[in-house]
């Protein structure tokens, strides 16, 4: 591989975590160092995984679990589904990014609490993290008069 094609590469993974980020983990959008060794591991991964001799579908695939590993439970996604569904009549669907946004640090000492995993969303004791961080929002929202 040349190194015209490994800077796209860097630049893809870069540019596509980047993305991702800014939707669901804004928080990280301004870690480089963080971004640019996920980046460059991603494209490690699919350079790899084509030297092997595995299929390129494979190796995307390969990149992406690189790319995305641990960054798949969004606390910020998980505030945006909870003000979404409890709290629509206070909070217009147009603004609850910001709100989440806004709330998280708030929030940061109940996300605390919990072993958060890429499979956390899956597990009993989400339930028990959504109802802690209702709880949370209706504070916030109670005390700020929103």
């Amino acid at each position: 591989m040349n190194i015209d094609n490994e800077s796209r590469e860097l630049s893809y993974y870069r540019l596509t975590l980047l993305a991702f980020l800014k939707e669901s983990h804004p928080e990280q959008v301004g870690d480089t160092t963080f971004i640019s060794v996920r980046a460059e591991i991603a494209s490690q991964a699919y350079s790899d995984a084509i030297d092997n001799g595995f299929a390129i579908p494979l190796a995307v695939e390969m990149a992406n679990e690189a790319l995305f590993e641990g960054l798949h439970f969004s606390k910020h996604d998980t505030l945006i589904n909870i003000i979404w569904n409890e709290f629509s009549d206070d909070v217009p669907q147009g603004d609850a990014k910001a709100f989440a946004e806004k709330i998280l640090p708030i929030c940061e000492k109940v996300f605390e609490k919990y072993p958060l995993s890429d499979d956390f969303s899956y597990s009993p004791e989400y339930e028990r993290l959504y109802t802690e961080l209702t709880g949370t929002v209706q504070i916030y929202i109670e005390e700020h008069v929103i």
